[in-house]
């Protein structure tokens, strides 16, 4: 299994800085296969013809060289016993790997009530049906998760809920699937609202809690023995979008994920605090957020992927999924190139180095062109 144990190891400052001059985020990319093919809204329609999977993949194969190594898809409208066939020649004739299979739980009118949630016995056990068999997926092609995005899951009206007993189905829904299909980790994305007007388990420490609770609850004995082993069944895939939605600071909640060894995939995107979901591409709004992010994601030892989430509707997908890899590259280069010493000496002593965090960050982002005085001029001890 992904091993994602040392997120949780803690550093003193000494083994910080040593840990942030010699490790190296490998940034490994993945898209996903939906916004690969134009799609409308209740606002536009689409922006040009539908495209078939096979055209998907093909264009999905055209990107490797730049950096693409890794798929994501949902079962079963994307990706199903029918067409399993084919994204396996794709994986063996390209080398991009299937990084995932997500059970889709919030399109078709089923979950009008919510999914795994649901009121409704029927509906329920279809719903945990559709995770059992999307983990059997996962199994099969030896993927590292399945992501859990539950975006039917929640409530408009408020009033008279039995939130206790709406949250036991969703937990104990996963929990009975994932014990029915032992070995298998699960990645739940938290999202505050829309397509629900509130979803249940929707901000990171939300997820975290679900995540133990679900684990909690799992009795296979293969499940228990990874989990004896210390590593996480259910972690956690935030959205950058997602988690801007909540009004959340990134780098703090990616922390929060990583402090309980739960930070097991990432979705990049840009958003503008609150909001609708835009999934605008990686650095277009708030680019600090994400360079603070990744650097957390240094200082902890992130290993996995960097799932590319977004939604290009005003430029072919493949220069929207280049932006985005492109933006991520230039932060994390940015980053590398910091004094890791002077950044943990700022935050360790802030009342003996007031400002220089600053001034150091604004050298960094400034263009190679730009003459600023150097730092001793700008910080006096």
């Amino acid at each position: 299994m992904f091993d994602v144990r040392g997120q949780i190891v803690r550093k003193n400052q000494e083994e910080m800085v040593e840990h942030l001059r010699n490790f190296h985020l490998d940034l490994k990319f993945s898209v996903g296969i939906w916004y690969f093919s134009p799609a409308g809204s209740r606002f536009k329609e689409p922006s040009g013809a539908p495209l078939s999977i096979e055209e998907r993949l093909e264009k999905i194969a055209s990107l490797k060289d730049y950096g693409v190594s890794a798929l994501e898809a949902h079962y079963p409208n994307e990706i199903n016993e029918d067409n399993l066939h084919l994204y396996k020649e794709f994986s063996k004739d390209t080398g991009i790997r299937i990084l995932t299979v997500i059970p889709n739980l919030f399109y078709q009118k089923e979950w009008e009530f919510s999914s795994l949630a649901s009121p409704i016995d029927k509906v329920r056990s279809q719903a945990i049906e559709r995770l059992k068999t999307s983990l059997q997926l996962n199994r099969e092609l030896k993927t590292d998760f399945a992501v859990l995005w539950h975006g039917g899951d929640g409530y408009e009206n408020p009033f008279g809920i039995d939130f206790m007993a709406m949250r036991d189905r969703f937990a104990y829904g996963i929990a009975e699937a994932m014990d029915q299909v032992p070995g298998v980790r699960v990645a739940i994305e938290p999202k505050p609202y829309e397509p629900r007007g509130r979803m249940i388990y929707g901000t990171t420490a939300e997820g975290i809690l679900v995540a133990q609770k679900v684990e909690a609850s799992l009795t296979n004995e293969e499940n228990r023995e990874i989990l004896a082993q210390g590593h996480s069944l259910v972690g956690l895939n935030p959205e950058v979008g997602h988690i801007l939605m909540a009004y959340e600071d990134l780098p703090y909640a990616f922390s929060l994920a990583m402090e309980y060894g739960k930070l097991v995939h990432t979705h990049w995107n840009s958003q503008p605090l609150g909001n609708y979901d835009q999934d605008q591409n990686v650095g277009v709004i708030s680019p600090e957020q994400a360079e603070a992010a990744l650097y957390v994601m240094k200082m902890y030892g992130y290993k996995g992927y960097f799932g590319i989430d977004i939604n290009p509707e005003r430029m072919p997908v493949e220069i929207g999924v280049k932006n985005s890899i492109d933006a991520l590259r230039s932060m994390n280069d940015r980053i590398e190139g910091l004094d890791h010493q002077a950044i943990i000496d700022c935050t360790s002593k802030p009342h003996q180095k007031r400002g220089l965090l600053e001034a150091i960050l604004i050298r960094a982002r400034a263009p190679k062109e730009t003459s600023l005085p150097p730092i001793d001029q700008v910080h006096v001890e």
